[in-house]
């Protein structure tokens, strides 16, 4: 049985749980979702699920966020249905993070919404603060195991980043990225494969 048809399956008692947990307070939540982030388990799981849900902007059905996941500033986020977030990942949500439906991600992800202010030479660069900027990422997309996703990029949908990939830019639907920076490496549509591809959409988005 699938993790979404588990989840369908106890989605009431689940609910019920939920409810009950967003009777807590905020904060403790908070420190409760970062003390729990070590622990491996199904109960385990079912309880970061569970805080996630009141924590996040939005969070959808069937979320699984595994072990040792940094997830900072998570109230946020908004997260689709059907979503696997795996071990060893830093995501850091202040700058607005959206992750649509059925996306995985694999272990040691790096997601940053923040970029350091650097223009002033006269300046440390660690004194000069950030810039916030969103990241998007569409549905039914898959995210190898250590790549890097920077601020401001939108990932659309049906795309894969090859592992280790520094994503910088947009990237358009039913692709494979991979290198540092990311850049095509393949296409998954017959369409896109015939050279069809919508340059002014991806230009809008350089």
């Amino acid at each position: 049985m699938r993790g979404r048809d588990k989840f369908k399956k106890y989605k009431k008692i689940i609910d019920g749980l939920t409810y009950i947990n967003s009777k807590f307070p905020k904060k403790l939540n908070k420190v409760l979702f970062n003390a729990i982030r070590p622990l491996d388990g199904k109960i385990v799981m079912l309880t970061r699920y569970i805080l996630l849900k009141n924590l996040a902007k939005q969070c959808g059905d069937n979320v699984s966020i595994h072990s040792n996941v940094y997830l900072n500033n998570v109230e946020n986020a908004s997260i689709g249905n059907n979503v696997s977030i795996h071990p060893m990942c830093y995501i850091e949500c202040l700058g607005e993070l959206s992750i649509s439906d059925n996306v995985s991600i694999a272990h040691g992800v790096t997601i940053m919404t923040t970029e350091h202010k650097h223009s002033d030479v006269e300046s440390d660069i660690n004194s000069q603060g950030v810039y916030l900027d969103s990241v998007k990422v569409q549905e039914n997309v898959w995210i190898g195991a250590k790549a890097t996703i920077l601020s401001g990029v939108t990932i659309s949908s049906g795309s894969i980043i090859a592992a280790g990939a520094v994503v910088n830019n947009f990237i358009q639907p039913n692709v494979i990225v991979g290198g540092v920076p990311a850049k095509i490496l393949k296409f998954r549509t017959e369409n896109y494969a015939s050279g069809k591809v919508d340059k002014e959409l991806v230009h809008s988005h350089i």
